[in-house]
């Protein structure tokens, strides 16, 4: 969705957008069938394999954004240092909607299709401002 929403802007250059999970469970394996038929119904490409995120990618890139707070932990557990985990933000940080208390993108995984419109729903929601935020700190 963010990647998405970067080439829609004209920002492709300018904004860098990776995907890698805290876990090696579904390391080398192509996106959840469900997730991809949601991206097509909102016609978004979805492409890549995943992959688990590394250390030296906290360092490289300037935003780490987790899904929700054990996905944080765990990028925390591994930032070196104070200028690292001040990277590691909750993507619904940004989600106009979201509750304070509770700053979770919800997993999907073990529901179905309504399940997964919901997490798109919400991503695309939190992706706007996100953007927004990071358009503005390019001189475009």
């Amino acid at each position: 969705m963010l990647r998405h929403g970067v080439a829609a802007r004209g920002l492709v250059g300018e904004i860098e957008v990776d995907s890698a999970g805290t876990g090696n469970w579904h390391a080398g394996n192509a996106p959840d069938r469900r997730a991809v038929a949601e991206a097509e119904r909102r016609r978004v490409p979805m492409s890549g394999r995943a992959r688990q995120v590394t250390a030296s990618d906290l360092r490289d890139f300037d935003l780490v954004i987790a899904m929700d707070e054990s996905n944080r932990r765990d990028l925390l557990a591994i930032a070196t240092g104070d200028d690292i985990r001040a990277k590691i933000r909750l993507l619904r940080e940004w989600d106009p909607e979201a509750l304070q208390h509770d700053l979770a993108v919800p997993d999907p995984y073990y529901g179905g299709e309504r399940d997964f419109a919901e997490m798109f729903a919400i991503i695309e929601r939190a992706c706007e401002p996100l953007l927004d935020e990071l358009a503005a700190q390019i001189d475009v």
